[in-house]
């Protein structure tokens, strides 16, 4: 008889030096050289048994199906055909093995099944793949559990994300650090979109000019919803706080999550195009979007007038600009008054040293009281104290509120790191926005527009707009010549 041998490991099982590939050929030859088989063919494959989707396996099945002759199939173990009880593989060789149209041979085992097979040896073949399946249940329960203890000590269990980077520490196990460059890219993505001044595919575009990186806008979207990048793990719907240096703050991925659903309420299918105020200003008779046309080289921006007519106004790209370039001149403010400004803060930055170092030892003390409640109840759950779903839900609670107290001691530290360096640098934008807005590029000038002006509109013939805070009160203070001490 004429015989097809098959040989198989998992990943898993590679280390096991006799359970390897060429130990198993070695057995499997021996075995039908004692019973005179005449070898056909010899496969061997590293695939799991466990998974329906066993490519290689079903190209043997397919061989195997096509011989025209009665053969051997010869297997080392039966777990080495399958480890599922329910592979149809499995029982439509069984099923041709009973009709006399094949034999299957277990050479380890000493279990052969043919048209001649008696009911002890069919239940022996029934066990043996039972045994098959608990032993692959075992291994995945042994797997869940491993990851699910890393993941409550906030370990990663998969490839590091972009922007850091998987390394071997000194025991040889698997650690993950941040990779300084594309950290930086990752928080400029974030930061960029956080102004509102970007979207998704202006984002992509600008990731390819500047840093090369040509990623589907799929990806950044991706990227832009990670919550591992402000220090916590999602896994299967589950949260959990990992160890890592975070890239971004837990605030700035709120915001971002904002801008994000902010842009979804509205059409963006001209976001692509060059044009400096497209989508930055609307009409203040009729609330329509101020819609910009290219005729004869010059760009005009005008209201479609799409609910009735009333006399719209057409306002040329370049009128627009040199308005709004006064409003970013009377953000200049006099030396002195800047000088003085700038001491005050200061000053005050001092003061505000005491109170937050005060505050940061309560809410860290807060913190570590409840990740010694979220370490407890593990324990409660793995001596059966609390059920699952009780785990679930008291998790959950600790977890809210402990990232409650996480986004406040990053605000706390934000504003002890960067209240003076933060309020200098925007004083220092104010004086110099101007000549930043009139020479920068389009996308600059949006940014800047984005930082400082709000409702803009063109209301008959003018250009109506308001400015955010603190901008606000300097224009005022600019406009009336009166400068507060």
């Amino acid at each position: 008889m004429k015989a097809i041998l098959i040989a198989r490991v998992s990943t898993e099982e590679q280390r096991e030096a006799g359970n390897s590939l060429p130990a198993q050929i070695e057995r499997l030859k021996r075995y039908c050289q004692n019973r005179n088989f005449e070898i056909l063919h010899i496969y061997s494959f590293d695939e799991s048994a466990y998974s329906d989707d066993r490519t290689e396996f079903d190209s043997i099945i397919n061989q195997i199906l096509e011989q025209k002759e009665k053969i051997a199939v010869c297997c080392d173990k039966v777990d080495r055909l399958s480890r599922n009880v329910f592979d149809k593989r499995v029982s439509l060789l069984y099923e041709r093995a009973l009709d006399d149209r094949l034999e299957l041979h277990f050479t380890s085992e000493g279990q052969v099944i043919s048209s001649r097979v008696s009911a002890a040896e069919k239940f022996q073949f029934g066990i043996s793949l039972g045994l098959a399946k608990y032993y692959s249940d075992a291994i995945s329960d042994n797997v869940k559990r491993a990851q699910e203890e890393k993941l409550r000590k906030g370990e990663w269990v998969s490839k590091a994300p972009y922007g850091y980077l998987n390394v071997k520490n000194e025991k040889g196990d698997t650690d993950i650090i941040v990779d300084d460059y594309t950290a930086q890219i990752i928080k400029k993505i974030f930061e960029l979109y956080a102004t509102k001044a970007f979207s998704i595919d202006l984002l992509t575009e600008k990731l390819k000019n500047d840093y090369g990186i040509k990623w589907p806008r799929s990806y950044v979207a991706k990227v832009l919803s990670n919550p591992f990048y402000h220090g916590t793990m999602l896994v299967k719907g589950n949260t959990y706080p990992h160890k890592y240096p975070p890239l971004i703050s837990k605030e700035l991925f709120d915001e971002v999550q904002a801008v994000k659903r902010g842009f979804k309420k509205q059409p963006f299918q001209f976001a692509g195009q060059p044009y400096i105020y497209r989508g930055l200003m609307r009409c203040g008779d009729c609330g329509l979007a101020i819609t910009p046309e290219k005729h004869k080289g010059y760009v005009y921006y005008h209201c479609t007038q799409y609910n009735g007519k009333h006399g719209a106004k057409w306002f040329r790209e370049e009128t627009i600009t040199q308005e709004l370039g006064n409003v970013f001149k009377s953000l200049q403010m006099p030396d002195d008054v800047l000088e003085q400004t700038i001491s005050t803060l200061e000053t005050l930055h001092k003061d505000k040293v005491e109170f937050h170092a005060n505050q940061h030892d309560k809410l860290s003390k807060e913190q570590r009281s409840l990740t010694k409640m979220m370490d407890n109840l593990y324990i409660d759950k793995l001596k059966g104290r609390i059920t699952e779903s009780e785990y679930d839900k008291f998790y959950q609670t600790f977890r809210d509120q402990l990232d409650e107290i996480t986004t406040s001691l990053d605000r706390l530290q934000d504003a002890e790191d960067n209240y003076y360096i933060t309020t200098k640098l925007l004083l220092e934008v104010s004086n110099q926005a101007f000549d930043v807005f009139m020479s920068s590029e389009v996308e600059k000038k949006r940014m800047l527009i984005k930082l400082v002006l709000q409702n803009l509109t063109i209301t008959g013939d003018k250009i109506v707009w308001d400015a955010h805070s603190p901008f606000r009160e300097i224009i005022k203070c600019s406009d009336r010549l009166l400068w507060r001490s």
